[in-house]
């Protein structure tokens, strides 16, 4: 906690003063509307981290294939063992680009005229616990990707082998589901470290272009509100005590951690810089702070 705290070097007094209740917030009838949308989203979220985390790769029968090439009963075994596999990354990918469109509809209301930033997040609590849960997601699911280097690894085989079928002018019945089209766009996403948090920034940045007429400000100036009502209530007392679990506590600093790496994505010079509302210290010791308080344990 203590390395995600010093991000912030400005007093707390000087921040927003308001409790963002991420426990009970229930959204009002404007927020309605927009909160059952993402809600629709954010219900398949942790089927899709449980999906991920006991996801077991096909290493061995990969492995035992490509030592045994002539070997057509072992590449079959490896192929049986990989379609499936390829299944689910792609609802990973699916959801991927739901949460993206959830995303901006989210900015969309927390950014529009007339109110402040400050005002948005203390007036639509539902939808600002919505936001929240995404950035939690995302670093849970970037986390348990990062640990798993077999993702990859299967997906690099299943396309490998596809394109030598298709040398061979054969065509698989798994190519029905995930055709090449959608192979390349999965291969990009995988590609990534943090794929999730990719997905945000790029939400994030095209909502900005998307809508010209709205000062980019109104976007970061969201972000770094968030980040600083997170950092008064993880230390004022009277805010950290109305939290009743210590789950909580740590979703509150790991919010915190999603906005941060997010602005410092989307903003045009950084979270890092003398301009930045993050007030974060200008050396590379904290940049690595916060890498090591978002990297896998």
């Amino acid at each position: 906690m203590g390395n995600l705290l010093k991000v912030l070097t400005r007093e707390i007094e000087n921040y927003p003063h308001f409790f963002l209740d991420f426990e009970n917030a229930q959204p009002t009838e404007g927020e309605r509307e927009i909160w059952n949308q993402i809600s629709a989203v954010l219900q398949d979220s942790e089927s899709i981290l449980a999906d991920l985390q006991a996801y077991k790769g096909a290493g061995p029968e990969i492995r035992d294939a490509i030592q045994n090439p002539n070997d057509i009963q072992l590449q079959e075994k490896a192929w049986n063992a990989v379609c499936p596999l390829v299944v689910r990354l792609k609802r990973f990918y699916e959801f991927s680009i739901r949460l993206e469109k959830a995303l901006q509809s989210l900015l969309e209301s927390l950014t529009c005229p007339p109110y402040t930033p400050t005002q948005h997040l203390e007036r639509e609590q539902a939808l600002a616990k919505e936001f929240a849960e995404i950035l939690h997601f995302t670093l849970r699911f970037d986390e348990l990707k990062m640990r798993n280097p077999a993702i990859q690894n299967d997906f690099s085989y299943y396309r490998r082998t596809i394109s030598r079928n298709r040398i061979n002018n054969m065509h698989l019945d798994i190519e029905n589901e995930v055709n090449n089209e959608m192979a390349n766009r999965m291969s990009l996403f995988y590609a990534e470290a943090t794929p999730m948090l990719k997905t945000l920034s790029n939400a994030t940045m095209h909502f900005v272009s998307e809508n010209k007429t709205l000062p980019i400000e109104n976007t970061t100036d969201c972000l770094s509100t968030m980040t600083s009502v997170c950092k008064v209530m993880l230390e004022t007392p009277e805010y950290k005590s109305r939290f009743t679990s210590e789950e909580t506590l740590m979703f509150c600093m790991r919010v915190m951690v999603g906005v941060i790496i997010l602005y410092d994505h989307v903003h045009p010079v950084g979270a890092f810089c003398k301009t930045s509302k993050i007030d974060a210290p200008q050396d590379h010791s904290t940049e690595s702070d916060l890498s090591k308080t978002h990297s896998p344990s």
